[in-house]
């Protein structure tokens, strides 16, 4: 399958395929007559790379973590921490999110208490 059949199958952007390449993460991608070929190994390697984009990973941190993974199971407990750093992260991004929330509900409640009154 090329870049251009995988991207269009899979929506994978182009750029985070050309990223994938760029890495030289993958011995199973290989040219052929120009166009690079992927295979059913390459796809599952790449939908976790966009689950870790999608769960906030930069780029480098996306590169660590599939270098790791690549090395083997020896690797679990790096990768574990850093799929908890990621976590705690999205909790601190939640615990804002829900305070932010609690301070709109206590506006929405004064106009609404006010409009009471008015009445």
């Amino acid at each position: 399958m090329t870049i251009n059949e995988a991207s269009e199958k899979y929506q994978i952007p182009i750029e985070i395929l050309k990223e994938y390449e760029a890495w030289g993460l993958c011995d199973s991608v290989k040219k052929v007559m120009g166009d690079w070929q992927y295979d059913d190994r390459d796809l599952e390697r790449l939908s976790l790379i966009m689950t870790l984009h999608d769960i906030g990973f930069e780029n480098s941190e996306v590169e660590e973590y599939m270098r790791l993974a690549l090395e083997g199971e020896d690797t679990a407990q790096q990768r574990m921490k850093m799929l908890d750093r990621q976590r705690g992260i999205a909790l601190d991004e939640i615990h804002f999110r829900e305070r932010q929330l609690d301070r709109m509900d206590y506006l929405r409640f004064k106009i609404e208490k006010k409009k009471t009154e008015q009445r």
